[in-house]
């Protein structure tokens, strides 16, 4: 019987926290503390919610005075957290070796490279990623030419990624890309897809006829980002409600809605939109058993957003731009629109609204789909596989742990 790994995970981002990144970190994590793992997880100060127990967190002092959890880069991060981070981790690793860094986003992979420069013994690093740099650095840095900045993030994809002795990737398609667009040996990279806790939405029930004068209920969850495009789901919104006037969208949110309200205000549907805090994760079944359609308004994402996940394994119907949702079909896991065609959107939705069969035979086969094959299980299967084949023969690893 081959002996445990000591992983230690790499989290440059809020931990754990509501939101992609962060929740496939916890869910790896826990998944390989399932599987007899030591997981050790170095991150930054903040967080929300609770970690497993199990998990030994190290983080960076909480006098730093950054408090800000939204995604995105920051110069904050680059330039003072992350090398307090690196110098943590490069501690945890003099104290006690690990068998093998998991480093996720580009700012884990900064991280963990500066930590292990001069290391001996030198742990292999898997650097995991959740999308490419050109899919959202655009979104992120509006205020300068969109071709000079996806330019610039195709270059740092083309070569960060080469630091990693393998590359673990949420899909197949981001995988396909780095292999044929970008170079990187087929060998050297693993499509590791996210998992979803199908169990934790078994009590939402099917969707169904939407009952008496009831308004029919869109519903989005996440964070207002603008790689979330939500400026194209309320104009899409405004068009259903043009010929719908009753129905409903609701915002579930964390983050700056200002820039919403505006938005809002300025397409006349501010009686017809609903903004809420976002829920915690307990919470969440009995939000999505309250919605009649879940939308995913993104046009570009090379990974599957995780809220695209809650929305199958609560059975939602789903409307969403093709762009980001990697593995769903048309019309057999949820209606698809070319990215960015808000009439398209709009009459998915009335469609939706008005032929509900479908929209509970859509919602049934999502559902399905998920819990045949997003498992966290599955995923920290894989994961082992790949982290034993780089882990260094266990007599050399031992003799580099004995004391001098």
């Amino acid at each position: 019987m081959e002996r445990p790994l000591d992983i230690l995970v790499v989290a440059a981002c809020p931990f754990p926290y509501p939101r992609g990144t962060p929740i496939r970190i916890l869910r790896t994590a826990e998944a390989l503390l399932d599987r007899g793992h030591r997981v050790r997880v170095v991150t930054y100060h903040l967080g929300r919610g609770e970690a497993d127990p199990r998990l030994a967190i190290a983080r960076l002092p909480r006098g730093l005075g950054y408090r800000k959890t939204s995604p995105g880069p920051s110069i904050v991060k680059l330039v003072a957290l992350d090398p307090q981070l690196a110098w943590i981790l490069r501690k945890e690793l003099e104290r006690e070796p690990a068998d093998v860094l998991y480093a996720h986003h580009y700012e884990g992979l900064l991280v963990a490279s500066a930590a292990r420069v001069g290391l001996r013994p030198r742990p292999p690093l898997v650097f995991d990623l959740h999308t490419l740099l050109a899919s959202e650095l655009p979104s992120y840095l509006g205020g300068l030419p969109s071709g000079l900045v996806r330019r610039w993030a195709l270059a740092i994809d083309r070569r960060l990624p080469r630091r990693a002795d393998h590359l673990t990737t949420v899909t197949d398609r981001i995988r396909d890309k780095l292999i044929g667009e970008l170079g990187v040996p087929a060998e050297r990279v693993t499509t590791v897809a996210n998992g979803v806790e199908v169990d934790h939405f078994a009590s939402v029930p099917p969707a169904g006829p939407i009952a008496g004068d009831r308004a029919p209920r869109i519903l989005f969850t996440g964070n207002p980002a603008p790689y979330q495009r939500l400026d194209l789901l309320l104009e899409a919104f405004a068009k259903l409600a043009g010929r719908y006037p009753s129905a409903e969208l609701v915002l579930s949110l964390d983050g700056d809605i200002a820039a919403l309200r505006a938005r809002i205000a300025a397409l006349g549907i501010a009686e017809r939109v609903s903004l809420r805090p976002a829920v915690p994760f307990a919470e969440l079944p009995a939000l999505l058993a309250e919605a009649d359609i879940a939308a995913n308004p993104r046009t570009d994402a090379d990974g599957t957003p995780v809220k695209l996940l809650n929305y199958m394994a609560a059975g939602r119907p789903i409307v969403s731009f093709a762009g980001s949702a990697p593995g769903l079909v048309d019309g057999e896991t949820a209606l698809l629109c070319p990215d960015g065609d808000t009439d398209c959107f709009a009459r998915a939705m009335l469609r939706l609204i008005e032929d509900r069969a479908l929209a509970a035979r859509l919602g049934a086969a999502a559902r399905a789909h998920v819990d045949r094959s997003a498992r966290w299980s599955r995923a920290a299967e894989t994961l082992e596989r790949v982290m034993r084949a780089l882990v260094t023969p266990a007599p050399h690893r031992e003799a580099a742990r004995t004391p001098a």
